[in-house]
């Protein structure tokens, strides 16, 4: 025995009066909320602080149907999978794939890297982060005077092919994801990574990460540059239309927040700028003549995750829906790929304090039960001795058990964008996306990005942002425990780990012995066939790869093409 339902499409009266109903339904809500104020003492707050996020976003007592009246469900906030993807990237999220678990390590030697990598994939993380040192990120040899007493102290020394070969010795690259924190001399390092990857015998389609390759967030932010603005972003364009077709699997740039939120910007800030930074790289992108489809599914973004639980949250979510809005309507993407913004997430590391370090442990939970319930596809969870030192193996573990307990006993991975729908984070979520485009306005009147950058606004900014939140700390407005608040006498008592002058010593030998090995002609014809390149406005990529091959160093190539494109000065902001 069977049914049947009947349905109707109501019509234009009915439609007239369901509007009519949900008119009177917020018209009695906003009634009974005055009555509420009134009568309960709700406006009543405390003295100990004033109410923003750590942003200085007002945050009201109560939020209702109210604050999110003008939302489109399908439009703004949809299914996930779909577009504008404001519940995520993709359909079945974390009930299908967990989050990447990523540690950022490097330290001294390229040796002494590999077995804390070992070390890490033996105890569970699913991907490699690499942290360079600072010659690395600035594209010296170890070798060079610039690199004297720097040499291995925040990150790995890496100068040649042969290091990268050694920091990877035992890792398969087909089959281990590796992210590396490098923007200015990125090409060069992508190239050793590449070349490393096809002594062992894995061909570039097949290998998989993600480099940083940002370099406007470096010229606004964190300062790791060597070229000046147009050339350097002539640089990233040749690695897009080089890996669409030859390293097809690889993010060839994550456009990084992260660092514009470390030198002190708010959360809209870094959303803005972020994205807007986004959008030159497409516009770059598309002004070299490549299709945006092609090249636009390789770009990924890469968030802070502050303390404001909530803002931070609300941040990924209007982050996903503004991208997908300028690539399909402004960029006229056609692909979901190219609409989908996919990011890796890391656990602020400007939180941490030297202050009872132990506390640490607990922010970073917290940070990265936001940057899961934003929808992140990968995450880094900071260690917490690293604002005193380079993390220690017992501190590493601490930060990837605390992702595996979110993972896998927190019940939070089991439903998707679980917050979806709370009048709070639905407000919050179009507050931000309202602040950002006001922002991209801004950008646009000033000649976009990089005259932005040419004239200190970016820099002038985040200063700008970053000095209020000192002032609230220093003035106590804004409570930091164990900092200005629930202070304790003595200093942390916790072992750190130390850097001697070894890793230079090591690097010295290593180069000298390098270069008294390698073929001195093809290192001299490789460099010069770069040289040509660059001056032809060629593509880089097949000389530099070449270059790599016979083993050139970082340094030499830095200069090859320093002696092409110059380097940037910074303008004075203030």
């Amino acid at each position: 025995m069977s049914s049947v339902i009947d349905t109707e499409v109501p019509g234009s009266a009915d439609l007239e009066q369901e509007v009519e109903r949900r008119r009177r339904e917020l018209a009695e809500l906003e009634a009974k909320l005055a009555a509420w104020n009134e009568t309960t003492g709700a406006t009543a707050q405390r003295d100990d602080t004033d109410f923003t996020t750590v942003s200085g976003q007002p945050v009201r007592a109560l939020y209702t149907p109210l604050d999110t009246q003008g939302d489109d469900y399908i439009a703004d906030v949809g299914l996930p999978g779909e577009y504008p993807f404001t519940r995520g990237p993709y359909a079945t999220m974390y009930r299908t794939r967990l989050w990447t678990k990523r540690l950022f390590s490097g330290f001294a030697t390229a040796e002494e890297t590999n077995e804390r990598y070992k070390f890490l994939l033996a105890r569970g993380t699913t991907g490699l982060s690499v942290a360079f040192d600072f010659p690395t990120l600035m594209g010296y040899d170890s070798d060079d005077p610039m690199s004297e007493g720097e040499v291995g102290k925040c990150g790995v020394a890496i100068a040649s092919l042969a290091d990268m070969e050694t920091l990877f010795d035992g890792i398969p690259l087909d089959r281990v994801s590796v992210s590396m924190t490098i923007n200015g001399p990125a090409i060069m390092l992508y190239c050793f990574l590449l070349v490393a990857a096809e002594k062992q015998g894995v061909p570039f389609e097949k290998v998989t990460g993600t480099i940083q390759n940002d370099i406007l967030k470096e010229y606004q932010a964190q300062h790791a540059w060597i070229y000046p603005p147009k050339p350097a972003l002539k640089i990233i364009t040749d690695v897009f239309e080089w890996s669409s077709a030859h390293a097809p699997k690889f993010n060839t740039i994550s456009i990084s927040g992260y660092h514009i939120r470390e030198a002190g910007s708010t959360a809209v800030e870094e959303l803005a700028f972020t994205l807007k930074n986004g959008f030159t790289y497409v516009e770059e992108g598309m002004a070299r003549g490549l299709d945006v489809d092609e090249f636009a599914p390789r770009l990924s973004f890469f968030w802070d995750v502050h303390n404001d639980f909530f803002e931070e949250i609300a941040k990924f979510r209007a982050g996903r829906r503004i991208w997908a809005r300028h690539m399909r309507e402004i960029y006229g993407a056609k692909r979901p790929e190219s609409w989908r913004l996919r990011t890796h997430a890391q656990t602020a590391g400007v939180t941490l304090t030297a202050q009872q370090p132990h506390n640490n442990i607990v922010r970073v939970a917290y940070q990265g039960l936001a940057a899961v319930l934003g929808g992140t596809q990968s995450l880094h969870t900071n260690a917490m001795d690293e604002t005193l030192a380079l993390p220690t193996e017992h501190a590493v573990r601490i930060a990837l058990r605390t992702q595996q307990i979110l993972a896998f006993e927190t019940g939070v991975p089991n439903t998707i964008d679980p917050l979806a729908g709370s009048y709070f984070v639905e407000s919050m979520t179009d507050e931000l996306e309202r602040q950002a485009e006001e922002m991209f306005a801004e950008i646009d009147d000033l000649g976009g990005v990089v005259a932005g950058i040419e004239s200190g606004y970016f820099q002038a900014r985040i200063a700008r942002s970053a000095r209020r939140f000192q002032d609230e700390v220093e003035a106590n407005s804004r409570l930091i425990v164990g900092l200005n608040s629930f202070q304790e006498e003595g200093e942390a008592d916790i072992e750190i780990l130390k850097i001697d002058e070894s890793a230079g010593e090591s690097q010295g030998r290593r180069l000298a012995a390098l270069r008294q090995t390698r073929d001195a002609d093809a290192v001299e014809r490789t460099l010069a066939a770069l040289t040509e390149a660059a001056r032809a406005d060629e593509n880089l990529m097949p000389p530099m790869l070449d270059a790599v091959r016979s083993y050139a160093t970082l340094g030499e190539i830095r200069s090859a093409l320093e002696s092409v494109y110059g380097r940037f000065q910074e303008p004075v902001a203030f």
